[in-house]
C-alpha cells in the first residue's frame, strides 16, 4: 500500500490502513536493521513524520485522538534522535563546505566538519541505553496500533469531502501565516515553522495523489524543494547556536570567523531562495485551493 488515500474505499478503513503501514514500518526497520541501527532510526523518524502529518489532517474530526496519538510520536522521535541530530549538524558542515568562497574558507569548513564528526561519534559511543530506547520505541508503535482500532469516521462521500477540505484549509492557513512571518523578519523561528508547514502540505498532497496524480505530483516536488531548502537554514541556525554554546567546536578564532562569515552569506541566499519557493508553492488562496480539493475528491468517489 501507498501513503495515499484511495477513492472510492471507506476513509475510516483507508487512514487505519495508512497508520497502521507506518508503524508495521518503522518497526520492521528497527528490529531488521538492514543499512544499519543509525540508517534504520533515520527511517523510522520518517515514518514517524509521515504519521504526524496524516493525523494533523484529520484533526478537527478526531481532535482527542489526534492530540494523544501527536504526543506519543514526538516523544517516539525525540527518544531516538540525539544521534541523528548530530549527524545531520555533519552533513549541513559538509553542504556548507561544498560552497566556499574560496580556499581558506574550504580549509577552516573542513576543520569544522572533522570536530562536528568528532562530535557526533562521541554521542554515539556515549548511546549506551539506545538499544533500550528502540525497544521502548517498538513498544510504544504497538501501542499506537492499538489505538488506531478507536478512531473513526462517518464514512459518508459528503462528510469525508468535508473533512479532506477542513484539513486542507487549516494546513494551507497555517503556512500562509508562517510566510507572512518570514518575509517580516530574518530570525530562525518563522523559517523553521514554515519548514513544518511545508513538510505537513507535501505530505497532504502525497495523501490525495489519487485525485489528480500529475498534478499532485508537480506540487510535491516543489514542495520538497521548499522543505529542503528550509531544512538546510534550520541546520544552519542550530550549528551556530551550538558552536555559540561551545566555541571550540569551530576551532581557532580564523575558523570560526570562516565559519559565521559562510553561514551569515547562505544563510542570505537561502531566506531569498525560500521565499520564492513558498510564493511558487503557496500560491493560491487557501479558500480557494480547499474549495479544488472537495472537488477533485468528490469527483473521484463518483
Amino acid at each position: 500500500m501507498t501513503y495515499a488515500f484511495r477513492p472510492g474505499r471507506p476513509f475510516t478503513d483507508d487512514f487505519r490502513a495508512i497508520a497502521a503501514e507506518q508503524l508495521t514500518q518503522a518497526v520492521m526497520t528497527l528490529e531488521d536493521r538492514p543499512g544499519g541501527l543509525h540508517e534504520a532510526i533515520h527511517e523510522a523518524r520518517k515514518n514517524f513524520k509521515r504519521l504526524r502529518s496524516l493525523y494533523r489532517f484529520v484533526a478537527a474530526d478526531a481532535p482527542q485522538f489526534q492530540k494523544q496519538e501527536n504526543a506519543r510520536i514526538r516523544e517516539m522521535a525525540r527518544n531516538l534522535s540525539i544521534v541523528r541530530d548530530a549527524a545531520a549538524l555533519v552533513e549541513n558542515a559538509h553542504y556548507l563546505r561544498a560552497a566556499a568562497c574560496n580556499e581558506e574558507e574550504e580549509r577552516a569548513l573542513t576543520h569544522v566538519c572533522e570536530r562536528l564528526t568528532t562530535r557526533r561519534d562521541r554521542i554515539a559511543a556515549r548511546e549506551t541505553d539506545i538499544e533500550d530506547r528502540v525497544a521502548g520505541t517498538i513498544v510504544n508503535c504497538e501501542q499506537a496500533l492499538q489505538a488506531l482500532a478507536h478512531v473513526s469516521f462517518d464514512d459518508r462521500r459528503s462528510k469525508t469531502a468535508a473533512r479532506l477540505t477542513k484539513g486542507w484549509r487549516r494546513t494551507l492557513k497555517r503556512a500562509a501565516r508562517a510566510k507572512e512571518a518570514c518575509g517580516a523578519s530574518t530570525d530562525a523561528d518563522p523559517f523553521h515553522e514554515l519548514r513544518k508547514r511545508a513538510q505537513d502540505y507535501r505530505m497532504h498532497l502525497g495523501l490525495m495523489r489519487e485525485t489528480w496524480p500529475s498534478a499532485m505530483q508537480a506540487k510535491r516536488n516543489e514542495a520538497k524543494m521548499l522543505v529542503d531548502t528550509l531544512g538546510h537554514l534550520n541546520d544552519l541556525a542550530v550549528m551556530i547556536q551550538l558552536v555559540n554554546e561551545d566555541p571550540a567546536l569551530a576551532g581557532n578564532s580564523q575558523d570560526q570567523a570562516h565559519l559565521i562569515a559562510a553561514v551569515i552569506a547562505r544563510q542570505e541566499t537561502l531566506r531569498d531562495e525560500a521565499l520564492a519557493v513558498a510564493a511558487t508553492v503557496f500560491q493560491e488562496r487557501p479558500d480557494e485551493e480547499s474549495r479544488t480539493i472537495r472537488l477533485l475528491w468528490l469527483d473521484a468517489t463518483r
